[in-house]
Protein backbone atom coordinates (compact mmCIF):
# COMPACT_ATOMS: atom_id res chain seq x y z
CA UNK A 1 0.00 0.00 0.00
CA UNK A 2 1.41 3.35 -1.13
CA UNK A 3 1.33 6.38 1.28
CA UNK A 4 0.02 8.75 -0.60
CA UNK A 5 -2.65 8.33 -2.99
CA UNK A 6 -2.94 11.20 -4.98
CA UNK A 7 -6.91 10.69 -4.59
CA UNK A 8 -7.04 14.11 -1.81
CA UNK A 9 -4.97 16.82 -4.35
CA UNK A 10 -8.72 18.06 -5.56
CA UNK A 11 -9.22 19.19 -1.95
CA UNK A 12 -11.64 15.95 -1.07
CA UNK A 13 -11.02 12.60 1.37
CA UNK A 14 -12.68 9.69 1.91
CA UNK A 15 -14.79 8.78 5.24
CA UNK A 16 -15.39 5.08 6.05
CA UNK A 17 -18.32 3.83 4.21
CA UNK A 18 -16.75 5.53 0.80
CA UNK A 19 -18.67 9.15 1.09
CA UNK A 20 -16.57 11.79 -0.55
CA UNK A 21 -16.12 15.25 1.46
CA UNK A 22 -14.35 18.09 1.31
CA UNK A 23 -10.98 18.20 3.78
CA UNK A 24 -12.39 21.37 5.77
CA UNK A 25 -15.96 19.20 6.15
CA UNK A 26 -17.11 19.16 10.34
CA UNK A 27 -16.23 15.57 10.32
CA UNK A 28 -12.59 15.96 9.28
CA UNK A 29 -11.90 18.67 11.61
CA UNK A 30 -13.42 16.87 14.46
CA UNK A 31 -11.16 13.61 13.64
CA UNK A 32 -8.68 15.81 12.69
CA UNK A 33 -8.70 17.35 15.82
CA UNK A 34 -8.69 13.99 17.67
CA UNK A 35 -5.04 13.53 15.29
CA UNK A 36 -3.60 16.39 16.77
CA UNK A 37 -4.88 15.93 20.21
CA UNK A 38 -3.41 12.25 19.69
CA UNK A 39 0.18 13.46 19.13
CA UNK A 40 0.30 16.04 21.38
CA UNK A 41 -0.15 13.31 24.36
CA UNK A 42 2.66 11.50 22.83
CA UNK A 43 4.44 14.53 23.11
CA UNK A 44 3.51 14.41 26.78
CA UNK A 45 4.28 11.00 27.36
CA UNK A 46 7.84 11.50 26.12
CA UNK A 47 8.55 13.95 29.20
CA UNK A 48 6.52 12.22 31.62
CA UNK A 49 8.43 9.60 34.20
CA UNK A 50 5.39 8.03 35.97
CA UNK A 51 4.93 4.97 34.82
CA UNK A 52 0.99 4.58 35.68
CA UNK A 53 0.42 8.05 33.74
CA UNK A 54 2.29 6.93 31.30
CA UNK A 55 -0.46 3.77 30.95
CA UNK A 56 -3.13 5.89 30.90
CA UNK A 57 -2.40 8.33 28.55
CA UNK A 58 -1.53 5.66 26.09
CA UNK A 59 -4.90 4.25 27.16
CA UNK A 60 -6.81 7.57 26.05
CA UNK A 61 -4.64 7.54 23.13
CA UNK A 62 -5.94 4.10 21.82
CA UNK A 63 -9.82 5.45 22.68
CA UNK A 64 -9.04 8.75 20.68
CA UNK A 65 -8.40 6.08 17.68
CA UNK A 66 -11.43 4.55 18.63
CA UNK A 67 -13.49 8.07 18.86
CA UNK A 68 -11.45 9.03 15.50
CA UNK A 69 -12.49 6.03 13.49
CA UNK A 70 -16.13 6.44 14.82
CA UNK A 71 -16.25 9.98 14.00
CA UNK A 72 -15.06 9.36 10.72
CA UNK A 73 -17.26 6.68 9.68
CA UNK A 74 -20.16 7.61 7.18
CA UNK A 75 -22.78 5.75 9.59
CA UNK A 76 -25.06 5.83 7.42
CA UNK A 77 -23.16 3.38 5.11
CA UNK A 78 -21.24 1.75 8.05
CA UNK A 79 -23.10 -0.48 9.67
CA UNK A 80 -20.60 -1.99 11.98
CA UNK A 81 -19.36 1.91 13.03
CA UNK A 82 -22.68 2.46 14.46
CA UNK A 83 -22.73 0.27 17.34
CA UNK A 84 -21.44 2.06 20.72
CA UNK A 85 -18.02 2.98 21.96
CA UNK A 86 -18.89 2.24 25.13
CA UNK A 87 -17.26 4.33 27.39
CA UNK A 88 -18.84 4.32 30.30
CA UNK A 89 -16.23 2.71 31.76
CA UNK A 90 -13.49 5.12 30.25
CA UNK A 91 -15.31 7.73 31.57
CA UNK A 92 -15.45 6.54 35.03
CA UNK A 93 -11.63 6.09 35.20
CA UNK A 94 -11.05 9.60 34.10
CA UNK A 95 -13.33 10.72 37.14
CA UNK A 96 -11.06 8.37 39.51
CA UNK A 97 -7.98 9.73 38.10
CA UNK A 98 -8.89 12.89 38.71
CA UNK A 99 -9.79 12.72 42.29
CA UNK A 100 -6.36 10.97 42.96
CA UNK A 101 -4.29 13.82 41.76
CA UNK A 102 -6.67 16.59 43.75
CA UNK A 103 -5.85 14.38 46.85
CA UNK A 104 -2.10 15.54 46.21
CA UNK A 105 -3.21 18.97 45.10
CA UNK A 106 -3.74 22.29 47.15
CA UNK A 107 -7.03 23.49 47.05
CA UNK A 108 -7.66 25.40 43.61
CA UNK A 109 -8.04 29.54 45.36
CA UNK A 110 -7.40 31.33 41.64
CA UNK A 111 -6.84 31.05 37.96
CA UNK A 112 -3.82 28.76 37.07
CA UNK A 113 -1.61 30.18 34.04
CA UNK A 114 -0.50 27.80 32.05
CA UNK A 115 2.97 26.13 32.80
CA UNK A 116 5.04 25.72 36.44
CA UNK A 117 6.85 23.01 34.80
CA UNK A 118 7.61 21.50 31.36
CA UNK A 119 5.22 18.04 31.97
CA UNK A 120 2.30 20.67 33.37
CA UNK A 121 2.85 22.95 30.33
CA UNK A 122 2.41 19.85 27.78
CA UNK A 123 -0.28 18.68 30.23
CA UNK A 124 -2.06 22.34 29.60
CA UNK A 125 -1.62 22.42 25.77
CA UNK A 126 -3.69 18.89 25.96
CA UNK A 127 -6.37 20.53 27.46
CA UNK A 128 -6.56 23.24 25.61
CA UNK A 129 -6.89 20.71 22.41
CA UNK A 130 -9.06 18.97 24.02
CA UNK A 131 -11.66 21.87 24.52
CA UNK A 132 -11.14 23.19 20.79
CA UNK A 133 -12.29 19.11 20.09
CA UNK A 134 -15.30 19.41 22.39
CA UNK A 135 -15.88 22.43 20.37
CA UNK A 136 -15.63 20.93 17.04
CA UNK A 137 -17.73 17.92 18.17
CA UNK A 138 -20.41 20.19 18.89
CA UNK A 139 -20.17 21.89 15.95
CA UNK A 140 -20.82 19.00 14.20
CA UNK A 141 -23.59 17.10 16.42
CA UNK A 142 -25.33 20.20 14.76
CA UNK A 143 -25.68 18.39 11.83
CA UNK A 144 -24.46 15.14 12.77
CA UNK A 145 -25.67 12.57 15.90
CA UNK A 146 -22.81 11.91 18.01
CA UNK A 147 -23.29 9.46 20.89
CA UNK A 148 -23.56 11.41 24.14
CA UNK A 149 -20.51 9.44 25.76
CA UNK A 150 -18.20 10.74 23.47
CA UNK A 151 -19.09 14.50 24.78
CA UNK A 152 -19.13 13.54 28.37
CA UNK A 153 -15.34 11.31 27.73
CA UNK A 154 -13.95 14.73 26.09
CA UNK A 155 -15.24 16.69 28.41
CA UNK A 156 -14.03 14.71 31.15
CA UNK A 157 -10.70 14.15 29.63
CA UNK A 158 -10.29 18.13 29.41
CA UNK A 159 -10.59 18.08 33.26
CA UNK A 160 -8.10 15.31 33.45
CA UNK A 161 -5.53 16.95 31.73
CA UNK A 162 -5.99 20.00 33.97
CA UNK A 163 -5.91 18.10 36.75
CA UNK A 164 -2.73 16.04 35.38
CA UNK A 165 -1.30 19.39 35.04
CA UNK A 166 -1.19 20.60 38.50
CA UNK A 167 0.29 17.04 39.72
CA UNK A 168 2.85 17.22 37.52
CA UNK A 169 4.08 20.30 38.43
CA UNK A 170 3.53 19.66 41.96
CA UNK A 171 5.33 16.25 41.84
CA UNK A 172 8.23 17.97 39.70
CA UNK A 173 8.97 20.38 42.09
CA UNK A 174 7.45 23.06 39.89
CA UNK A 175 5.56 26.17 40.95
CA UNK A 176 1.88 26.84 40.09
CA UNK A 177 1.31 30.38 38.61
CA UNK A 178 -1.63 32.44 39.24
CA UNK A 179 -3.61 34.88 37.61
CA UNK A 180 -3.27 38.17 38.88
CA UNK A 181 -6.06 40.72 37.39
Amino acid sequence: MKLYTKTGDNGETGLFGGTRVFKNDIRIEAYGTVDELNSFIGLLICFIHDEKVMIILQSIQNQLFNIGAYLAADTSKTIEMQTSLHLTQPIFDLEHEIDFFQSFLPPLQHFILPGGSLQGAYSHVCRTVTRRLERRLFDMHEHFQIEKEVLIYINRLSDYFFALSRYLTIMSGGKEFFWEK
